[in-house]
């Protein structure tokens, strides 16, 4: 069994890769009441799975641990990546592991580890933290693997801040096995190819999370810090959420003026290039997202940031620059590798989504 307490000293990576970062136990519990408010029996009788975890420190490992018997959950399941797959780093087993019957040298360097949680090992009447037990795995943790994999196809809702560099790889992970899933990414990826269509189809949205001012999350990369916060080196990082599973933000109606108004009244506003219509594309550029006129019936575009407040019920996605969706070009509907960026007087705008009213 694992034990954990809060006085632990756990060791820490003198180098890492860039995009290692460690998330906030009150972001993850934050974000996870969002979808027990829309539906308090979301994650009863499920598995959960927290791969690209580092479990020994993981707030994933700890909030969903600490909150086995609320959440209602069946089993846990909590993996990482075995410290020889971490570029430059000097690893130190954690005294848990060295002091366990079962550490191993070799292993603990050359293999992953496994954490899962199921009922209350220690009898002490709760199911937390101090119930987890681990063991090696056979491979070293990568997701890709067969063993991850089988883990994937055993689990129900799938949790995690996975590294952003294989972020492409991992989604597609997960939507191969057509599982739930609420999990940290960069939040350029709303345009790449394969996540906006995703979008457009209503199988994937942002989270609760809002997304300005970005995440901030704890790093071990001692040269890229932006902040100490009670003595931790933290990273601010443009983050935001993304899932399939429902919460309510998403199905709140955005308030919008008429556009006379906006022109009137939105100090947001210059009056430049706000509603005109792109040289090449039968839309109008709206430079901010609460700038989208109430009145107007056409196709808009809009800054990728309105995902953030998009309500499927509201507005209907056409398609977006930088990727595999749609765009409107000589009175057609074209994939939009297909034609050029959007342009003002001849100047290329950059990150639009196109969408228009459902009904005005």
């Amino acid at each position: 069994m694992l034990n954990i307490s809060k006085n632990t000293k756990l060791s820490k990576a003198k180098t890492a890769k860039n995009d290692e970062f460690y998330t906030q136990y009150y972001d993850i519990e934050k974000e996870i009441q969002a979808y027990l408010e829309f539906n308090p029996d979301v994650f009863k009788d499920k598995t959960v799975l927290l791969p690209c975890d580092d479990p020994e420190w993981s707030n994933f490992t700890r909030y969903f641990a600490q909150n086995f018997t609320h959440l209602g959950l069946k089993k846990l399941i909590s993996t990482s990546f075995a410290p020889k797959n971490k570029s430059d780093i000097t690893y130190q087993a954690t005294l848990f592991e060295e002091n366990s019957p079962i550490y191993d040298k070799t292993k603990s360097i050359q293999q992953g580890k496994i954490f899962t949680l199921t009922k209350d090992n220690n009898a002490d009447g709760v199911i937390d933290l101090d119930d987890l037990e681990w063991a090696y795995l056979a491979g070293d943790g990568d997701f890709r693997s067969d063993e991850i994999k089988a883990l994937r196809d055993e689990a129900d809702i799938i949790v995690t801040n996975p590294p952003f560099s294989l972020f492409r790889e991992f989604l597609a992970w997960i939507v191969e096995a057509e599982k739930e899933f609420v999990v940290i990414a960069n939040k350029n990826c709303i345009t790449y190819k394969e996540v906006f269509p995703l979008i457009k189809e209503n199988k994937l949205w942002s989270g609760r999370t809002e997304w300005s001012g970005g995440m901030w999350f704890k790093t071990v990369d001692e040269t890229d810090v932006d902040k100490v916060i009670d003595g931790v080196n933290m990273k601010n990082v443009s983050s935001i959420w993304i899932t399939n599973l429902d919460h309510g933000r998403r199905h709140e109606p955005l308030q919008l003026m008429t556009m006379a108004d906006n022109l009137k009244f939105n100090k947001k506003l210059d009056g430049k290039n706000a509603y005109v219509e792109y040289d090449n594309y039968k839309a109008i550029e709206v430079p901010f997202t609460n700038a989208i006129p109430s009145d107007y019936k056409g196709v808009m575009g809009v800054p990728i940031s309105f995902l953030d407040k998009y309500n499927p019920e509201q507005f209907e996605i056409l398609g977006a620059t930088e990727s595999e969706g749609r765009g409107f070009s000589n009175g057609l509907w074209k994939p939009m590798s297909k034609i050029s960026q959007p342009l003002l007087s001849g100047s290329k705008v950059y990150k639009r989504i196109f969408i228009k009213h459902i009904s005005v």
